[in-house]
């Protein structure tokens, strides 16, 4: 599988057409930042991020994994990583290479604000976002 750049990413991301082949987590930390650089504003992007990961995730048959509390964590996370940045980050790709703990679901960047099993397995924090 070809990585798509930035740009071609967001377009798939938005019109739901990626498979689930092509989205994992490094996917959704890749175009949370393309929305947050997109529309420069936390609550724009995460609006966007979200009506755009929800449509995906009933085009691929899965809403059940969609987990509202993951959602915003990551963004919160990866906004807090780009406003540090100087020089801002020219893509996600950059912005991974400098940040890699946002890939490690278990033991990276959120288990260091969340006890990740615990958060993950609650349904209240699959609904709704809880606070760390």
């Amino acid at each position: 599988m070809t990585e798509l750049d930035d740009d071609a990413l967001y377009v798939a991301f938005t019109t739901a057409t990626l498979s689930a082949e092509q989205f994992h987590h490094r996917e959704h930390v890749r175009v949370a930042f393309v929305c947050l650089r997109r529309t420069g504003d936390l609550a724009t992007a995460a609006s966007e991020f979200r009506q755009s990961l929800r449509r995906l995730v009933v085009a691929l048959g899965a809403e059940r994994l969609y987990h509202e509390t993951l959602t915003w964590a990551y963004l919160i996370l990866i906004q807090q990583r780009m406003a540090e940045a100087d020089p801002p980050f020219a893509t996600s790709l950059h912005l991974l290479a400098a940040h890699p703990d946002l890939l490690d679901h278990k033991r990276g960047a959120l288990a260091q604000h969340y006890d990740v099993a615990a958060i993950t397995a609650s349904p209240v924090a699959r609904r709704w976002f809880v606070l760390p």
